[in-house]
């Protein structure tokens, strides 16, 4: 057994295909198949099991991937670390990030890391929370920006912002007079969505939902993206909430659309960097976050949160 076949192991895993893991592994489709048939000969017991064109990992498998992983990303952590020791920013950094921030907090951040970070390669991947925290704690990725608690033990948290929320509705709507909206005004019957599996879904709804009812009392419409949400509000379909950082950059709002911020309790969503503890980019990682937070918009700095703090307590 040796991190090679290890890591053919879990190219096959994660692509379910014995020809696109060999592809991913720069080897023949024979040479792979070939080791890992060696592996599971010396194991005694079978990985992987052919359904039709496809490969699902067995039961046995599932075990013994745990552990590969475990294996593989130590071994990785070595090379890492002692890069590290070299130069901590060198290397690329595998950054997830979710796709309510991507579009909006990037283009702040990269061309500065560009400037003061070159030795550093940002290797940027885009998804849903629940698909970031899990691979950053695998040690697939080495920090990823979210806008919710990671629940995941282990993890290190390094905070950014905190990002308020605006209501955007029609400039026809009745809420569009006011100079805020608090979120017990806000119809949830009207309050337009984006699809299971985004943070911001579920932050709405803690807002502006009804607990008892889960989001059945919410418009039965669903978007897949700020943008989508955006249109679907300025056709008259209801109103929405978006985090202030989506608000501005130099795009207008679609239509007739304002925008009037948010109040009541806690009406932010708190942005932080997580990364494995042990990470031996910790260094690296902590110089990202303070690049993160010495770039951010003026609406977003601590000096603004703080006054916004002392607002809501005033309320």
């Amino acid at each position: 057994m040796n991190l090679r076949d290890l890591r053919y192991v879990l190219a096959v895993a994660e692509l379910g295909h014995f020809g696109r893991a060999a592809s991913a592994c720069n080897v023949s489709q024979p040479t792979l198949s070939g080791q890992i048939l060696k592996l599971e000969e010396e194991l005694g017991v079978t990985l992987f099991e052919r359904i039709g064109k496809s490969v699902q990992t067995t039961m046995a498998g599932e075990d013994i991937l745990r552990h590969a992983r475990r294996a593989v990303t130590a071994a990785d952590d070595i090379i890492s670390c002692a890069r590290a020791h070299r130069d901590p920013r060198a290397g690329p950094l595998r950054l997830g990030i979710i796709p309510t921030l991507g579009p909006y907090l990037m283009p702040l951040v990269l061309p500065r890391v560009r400037e003061t970070m070159p030795e550093m390669l940002l290797m940027l991947v885009e998804d849903l929370t629940s698909r970031l925290v899990h691979p950053v704690a695998d040690g697939q990725l080495d920090a990823a920006i979210i806008a919710s608690d990671p629940e995941v033990p282990g993890l290190s948290e390094d905070f950014l912002f905190d990002e308020p929320f605006w209501v955007v509705a029609p400039a026809s709507h009745p809420l569009a007079a006011r100079k805020s909206i608090a979120a017990a005004d806000i119809d949830p019957k009207a309050l337009l969505l984006l699809h299971d599996g985004h943070c911001l879904r579920d932050q709405a709804l803690d807002l502006c939902g009804h607990p008892e009812l889960g989001d059945q009392s919410m418009a039965d419409m669903r978007a897949t993206s700020l943008d989508t949400l955006l249109h679907m509000a300025a056709a008259g379909y209801g109103v929405t909430l978006v985090p202030h950082l989506a608000l501005l950059g130099d795009k207008p709002l679609p239509g007739t659309l304002v925008a009037r911020p948010l109040t009541g309790f806690q009406p932010f969503r708190r942005v932080r960097l997580i990364s494995r503890a042990t990470s031996p980019r910790r260094q690296a990682i902590q110089d990202l976050a303070a690049l993160i937070r010495a770039n951010l918009p003026e609406a977003l700095s601590a000096k603004a949160a703080g006054a916004r703090a002392k607002k809501g307590c005033a309320s």
